[in-house]
């Protein structure tokens, strides 16, 4: 027990704030340093985060429902999805219009007119430069093709590159985004709560409650992809089969309706095999 307990401290404290588990639980219902990193990514001081939540899950009745790391809404009901992706793909357009897509949905009542929808921003902070231009920041946005004006509809997808540590505001905040050690953060804003979760025994308990969930979801997760594995393997060995047994009714000249019949192959594959055979 006492191992198990050492190697969660130490997992903690190799944790950075580009991991979602330790990074939603420094914001979770934090409104202040939610509004903090919010006015430097996008350069404004006038931001007001009214609430805050982390982990928040959108539901799609008709498709895949979404859980996002942090969801932070002003007054006038602007929200702001801010993920963490430490994969590229995981990052991808698609992803993000995926998630600009049900943020809308969410935003307009029911028999509300269309402008009155908010401006919605999906934010990716990604570790690597998933767009390759070299940038430390991506503003996407909607234009007009025939004259390159803009169609404001309100939506901003941004990507934020985490790789990126200068001595601009954001550079810094990427800085503070990859860094273990809460002494050697430029932000004390953000260091004194990662401090309070990686050293004050306070705070390491309810990152051990958060570790032993992640551990047993991540063993969930190892279970499942080695039995879709093993199932791929066995759906191999299965088409392997068939096609052994394709080749030996072809080979005694057997015709290619009963060779489809009893291979569950293709007549396709079948043709195909039979003009293999007899090249």
């Amino acid at each position: 027990m006492v191992k198990v307990k050492q190697d969660l401290l130490n997992s903690i404290k190799e944790f950075t704030l580009m991991d979602d588990p330790f990074m939603t639980k420094i914001f979770e219902d934090d409104i202040e340093r939610t509004q903090f990193i919010l006015r430097i990514i996008l350069e404004n001081d006038t931001i007001k985060v009214k609430k805050v939540s982390t982990q928040k899950r959108l539901k799609n009745l008709q498709g895949r429902d979404l859980q996002l790391d942090i969801l932070a809404e002003k007054a006038d009901g602007t929200k702001f999805n801010v993920e963490v992706q430490n994969e590229s793909s995981g990052a991808i357009p698609q992803r993000a219009r995926y998630h600009m897509s049900l943020l809308d949905a969410k935003s307009l009542p029911k028999g509300e007119y269309f402008d009155k929808i908010p401006e919605n921003y999906v934010i990716f902070i990604t570790r690597e430069d998933v767009l390759k231009g070299l940038l430390p920041i991506y503003h996407i946005h909607r234009t007009i093709d025939e004259n390159g004006s803009s169609f404001a509809d309100g939506s901003h997808i941004i990507y934020v590159n985490a790789k990126i540590h200068n001595d601009t505001p954001l550079g810094m905040l990427m800085h503070d985004f990859c860094c273990k050690n809460p002494d050697d953060m430029h932000y004390k804003k953000l260091a004194e709560k990662i401090r309070y979760f990686k050293e004050e025994k306070e705070g390491l308990d309810k990152m051990g409650d958060v570790m032993e969930k992640l551990i047993a979801k991540r063993e969930k997760e190892a279970l499942e992809k080695m039995a879709k594995k093993y199932e791929a393997k066995a759906a191999k060995a299965q088409k392997e089969a068939r096609i052994s047994l394709a080749k030996e009714m072809l080979a005694d000249n057997v015709c290619i309706d009963k060779i489809v019949k009893y291979s569950k192959l293709s007549v396709k594959e079948v043709r195909a095999l039979a003009a293999k055979m007899s090249a």
